[in-house]
């Protein structure tokens, strides 16, 4: 069940919730790409047709989820790659949506919800 050519990008600082989400997509047979902050995640999108989706976290040191969301939407090469913002904090996954992402999660993230919206975009 591989899904070739293309990765998800992780983008989330704690170790834990980062390995358990690369776990779980590697299992379902994507590959991952991960970062620990949104500096590290636009680097990774120095080759945007390598991903096929961004699951993003909002709070995160060095560069948040909310100044990448703004950086990444500038740059017209990377602004159509589809983000899930996931966040332990519900009101705040909420404000995300305004940003365009195409969708919120909570964690702890809902593993089957979060297969079906990688498999829609992957």
């Amino acid at each position: 069940m591989a899904h070739a050519g293309r990765s998800v990008l992780v983008v989330e600082d704690d170790d834990d919730v980062r390995a358990a989400l690369t776990t779980l997509l590697e299992l379902h047979g994507y590959t991952v790409r991960e970062a620990t902050n949104g500096r590290e995640a636009l680097a990774h999108l120095a080759d945007p047709s390598a991903i096929c989706l961004i699951l993003l976290d909002l709070f995160m040191p060095d560069m948040n989820g909310w100044t990448f969301r703004t950086e990444q939407m500038k740059d017209p090469r990377v602004a159509h790659i589809p983000v899930v913002v996931i966040s332990a904090d519900a009101s705040a996954a909420k404000r995300a949506v305004s940003t365009g992402v195409i969708a919120a999660l909570t964690k702890p993230v809902e593993f089957e919800t979060l297969l079906q919206v990688v498999g829609e975009h992957c």
